[in-house]
């Protein structure tokens, strides 16, 4: 009897009785409902998603969320994304119009590999709701010539180009953690003479050198991305948008960007990270997200 029991206490130990896709949690790691999330979503001018972009959690929590917005805003509901590049505004609103068939947008559009799983069935819920789309990121090719040659490149770009992207001149203070992290993480496995002490002994070759106009190609993005979220923002709307995790953690990125404009916007974020045990949460810095969204590691990926 006691063998059975000690037995029964082991099977208990080893199999949890319930195995969840995802938690979610405040920035001081206590456990949050998604009840409270959509409220707090709710009353947001901008909410920003910060996803891991191969994980089939984020993309499901997205349309979830999407349509729960929809249903409490009653139409003032506003869909933005960094998978969309602003010189394709036109093909992604004549999609979801119903003006043209997902293949004429996908030949209209650069699309993502992985938009047909997950993100098409956004865009196909905007389609039938009628939510205006936001193409918001810079396209690729204006980000990659500042990585090259630095912002100053921009300045050669006839004035329609100059439309495709957060006005110019642009500020970028290297010095927001998440920029310098990069210029750090660089510097250290890159390559390149951006090591922290060459930082520190030659500031100004740092600041010209590749990492740097690395992290300012990451700026643009940020700053593009921001600019029109403001600019297709009204209000008493919320505009819900899609973005990589990088973009707006530790409320750097697109978030100082809005707040350059806006000091008083009300943004709610959530950070997306992926943990050994989602049930014992544990993060890399203590002002991560207003919701982090824990996943186990161990998720099947959609890429």
């Amino acid at each position: 009897m006691r063998i059975a029991l000690l037995l029964l206490c082991l099977i208990a130990f080893a199999f949890r009785p319930d195995k969840p896709a995802y938690r979610l949690y405040s920035p001081e790691l206590k456990s949050q409902t998604y009840a409270k999330l959509l409220r707090q979503a709710t009353g947001a001018d901008v909410v920003l998603f910060g996803e891991l972009h191969n994980n089939p959690i984020c993309h499901w929590l997205e349309l979830q969320l999407t349509k729960d917005l929809q249903v409490a805003k009653k139409g003032t509901l506003i869909l933005g994304a960094e998978m969309f590049e602003a010189d394709n505004q036109t093909a992604l609103t004549d999609y979801v119009t119903g003006h043209t068939t997902s293949k004429e947008l996908a030949a209209q559009a650069r699309l993502w590999p992985n938009f047909d799983t997950d993100y098409m069935p956004i865009a196909s819920f905007a389609r039938e709701q009628k939510i205006p789309f936001v193409a918001t990121n810079v396209p690729r090719k204006y980000a990659t010539l500042v990585a090259r040659k630095g912002l100053s490149a921009l300045d050669t770009l006839s004035a329609e180009a100059k439309r495709q992207m957060a006005p110019l001149p642009l500020t970028v203070d290297l010095t927001l953690p998440g920029y310098k992290a990069m210029l750090d993480m660089m510097g250290t496995h890159g390559g390149t003479e951006t090591k922290t002490d060459a930082h520190k002994a030659n500031p100004e070759q740092a600041e010209r050198s590749p990492a740097a106009n690395f992290a300012r190609a990451q700026a643009i993005k940020d700053a593009t991305m921001a600019y029109f979220i403001l600019q297709n923002l009204k209000p008493g709307q919320t505009l819900l948008h899609f973005n990589g995790d990088y973009h707006s953690k530790n409320f750097e990125g697109i978030v100082w960007y809005l707040r350059q404009q806006r000091p008083d916007i009300k943004v709610v974020t959530l950070s997306s990270v992926e943990m050994a045990d989602p049930d014992k949460p544990k993060v890399e810095s203590p002002n991560l997200a207003n919701f982090i969204l824990a996943i186990p590691a161990d998720m099947t990926k959609t890429y």
